[in-house]
């Protein structure tokens, strides 16, 4: 469905109320005087895997950092595991846009995930107490559980800067997941990827959704790498917002009418979805179909 101004689009799927990780009711944000997007209205449930697409300055990295309570909102609300985000930011894992690491770089991968833990804790390191030793035994079993479960513990202990992109990107994303997140943002994770390792991480996330039940949000280019792995999409587009299941979100008529001119979806030999036509903003989307 297109959302003009006014008009609130819905993203959910079935379940209990209490299953819903990320809601966002009348959403509006409004930057330096323009409107990024409005009246979005956005459900999302634990262990859902949804995909936020849509062209360059959309409002995609913005929508998460609402979700972040990093951006306010201009009208509507936004709950975030019934709270507030800045009461919930201890249960959001949150992997920026790409970070790459200089192949100097000595720190382990298992090193680099256990930073993870350290994000909620202040002052001197605790005294070697049994209390100590205990939570030091917990913290390195999670570590070695999240490395496990990102398929990376064939090389966790190689500097970071000795590995490969997608191997790197294992090991964030296991950073990511190492405070036991509800709510996992992944912002455009994919991005510098080959298609062998775009596809791995793609695997790699909705199992995630699966083992952990966590919800995950992730924004993305392409949609082609996430096929077969998503529940569901929002595509933002000119301050509107489009979503469902990517068979019902990405067609022609529907982008037709999300951009105002004239687009054509058409569906390779081999699955892969082609966007075709103008104005610009599905060039630096669709192409990459």
């Amino acid at each position: 469905m297109t959302v003009p101004a006014g008009t609130a689009v819905t993203l959910e799927s079935g379940g209990r109320s209490g299953d819903v990780a990320v809601a966002l009711r009348g959403a509006a944000v409004t930057l330096g005087g323009q409107t990024v997007f409005s009246n979005v209205d956005l459900e999302v449930r634990r262990g859902e895997f949804v995909a936020v697409l849509g062209p360059n300055g959309a409002g995609k990295s913005t929508l998460m950092r609402t979700i972040l309570g990093l951006v306010p909102l201009s009208a509507g609300s936004v709950r975030v595991l019934g709270h507030e985000p800045s009461e919930t930011r201890s249960e959001i894992g949150y992997l920026p846009q790409r970070r790459s690491f200089d192949s100097e770089t000595r720190i382990r991968g298992v090193d680099l995930v256990r930073l993870g833990l350290e994000g909620g804790r202040w002052g001197l390191p605790l005294a070697v107490t049994a209390g100590a030793r205990a939570r030091r035994r917990i913290e390195r079993e999670r570590v070695e559980e999240v490395i496990s479960l990102a398929g990376a513990a064939a090389y966790a202990t190689r500097p970071i800067g000795e590995l490969s992109g997608g191997e790197q990107q294992r090991l964030l994303i296991a950073q990511a997941l190492v405070r036991r997140p509800a709510v996992l943002i992944l912002d455009e994770p994919l991005d510098s990827l080959d298609l062998p390792n775009q596809a791995i991480v793609a695997a790699l996330v909705q199992r995630v959704c699966a083992v952990q039940g966590v919800a995950v949000l992730l924004v993305a280019h392409d949609v082609n790498p996430l096929l077969g792995y998503l529940d569901r999409v929002i595509y933002l587009a000119g301050g509107k917002a489009l979503a469902g299941p990517v068979q019902e979100v990405i067609t022609g008529p529907k982008l037709s009418e999300l951009y105002g001119a004239r687009i054509e979806v058409l569906r390779t030999s081999d699955g892969r979805l082609v966007v075709v036509g103008s104005p610009e903003a599905p060039h630096h989307h669709g192409h990459r179909h």
